[in-house]
């Protein structure tokens, strides 16, 4: 079984930084069979980490998107009707019976698998992503707690399919809604925040290699400012990572009051944020002027792709 370092590892080497923390609840997750289930604002890497998990295990990556008014069926299968009526109408001038007509037609040719059915049927373990479970009903939560207990469909026309290896399952949450206490307790948990200033420079330079660091740091240093800010959509390490390759798109090398009209769009997403920033400006002024020695900043924990301190690469 791979261990937290492997882990940790494996992540670093797909330009995702996770601490001992990440990396030994990722284990557990492995180890034990028990889905996880990670929160936190939007734009931190939740989906992104159930992606590099499936490209470190080198499974397959099974998506369940989750929205309001998503039903069993949708999540688990549904039968191709328009092939279904294709076949009775080509086979009406055969003999056979109306049982094994039936039969014919509702046979797993003609069954399109939707995500959870897919899982279950895979020959290797796939990571099962079930993303943004707070969008879903309480009905389909409820449904999804049969599924992560048994991991076996009964199929009325087919019968039973039971999961020939259960899947690596991860969950994630924005909060839009309070999830059940019975999925939390099916769930082992872990919350992952806005990163740090050393831990965001950290990832600018894993994931976008080459790009400077006067400008890695202006970044991340910018990214403190918006989110202290009353922000309707404080922006995420994705927005990071956008903005860094649009300023290299523009040749830029580090950021200064032209480049950040330019690409302030690549950050603030809303328009009253805009405005919120205009009459918050001079907290960017110290960014603007120039490199400086990095100072703590930011919140608590730890990081959009990973958590924890980490230093930048080679030190």
């Amino acid at each position: 079984m791979i261990d937290a370092e492997a882990i940790r590892a494996r992540f670093r080497e797909r330009g995702f930084i996770v601490n001992d923390a990440f990396a030994t609840v990722l284990q557990l997750v492995l180890a034990l069979g028990k889905p996880l289930l990670i929160e936190g604002p939007a734009g931190v890497g939740k989906t992104e980490s159930a992606k590099v998990l499936a490209d470190a295990l080198g499974t397959r990556l099974i998506r369940l998107q989750c929205y309001e008014g998503l039903d069993a069926l949708t999540a688990l299968y549904e039968w191709n009707y328009p092939r279904q009526m294709l076949r009775i109408r080509m086979s009406e001038g055969e003999g056979g019976s109306v049982e094994e007509r039936e039969a014919q037609i509702f046979s797993e040719e003609f069954l399109l698998k939707r995500p959870l059915l897919e899982a279950i049927v895979q020959d290797q373990a796939p990571v099962l992503l079930i993303d943004e479970i707070d969008r879903a009903d309480e009905a389909f939560e409820a449904f999804l707690l049969e599924v992560l207990a048994e991991w076996q469909v009964t199929i009325p026309e087919l019968g039973t399919i039971r999961a020939r290896h259960a899947p690596h399952v991860i969950l994630t949450s924005n909060r839009t809604r309070e999830l059940s206490d019975a999925l939390r307790r099916r769930c082992l948990f872990f919350w992952i925040p806005y990163p740090t200033l050393d831990a965001e420079i950290a990832i600018l330079h894993a994931r976008i290699p080459g790009l400077s660091e006067r400008l890695a740091e202006q970044i991340a240093r910018s990214m403190q400012v918006f989110r202290g800010l009353p922000l309707q959509k404080a922006p995420g390490v994705a927005e990071s990572l956008d903005w860094a390759r649009a300023l290299i798109n523009l040749h830029r090398d580090h950021l200064d009051e032209a480049a950040l009209e330019q690409t302030l769009g690549c950050v603030l997403k809303v328009r009253d944020d805009h405005q919120v920033l205009e009459s918050h400006r001079e907290a960017l002024q110290p960014v603007l002027q120039g490199p400086t020695e990095l100072k703590p900043g930011g919140h608590s924990l730890e990081t959009d792709f990973g958590l924890g301190s980490v230093s930048t690469p080679g030190t």
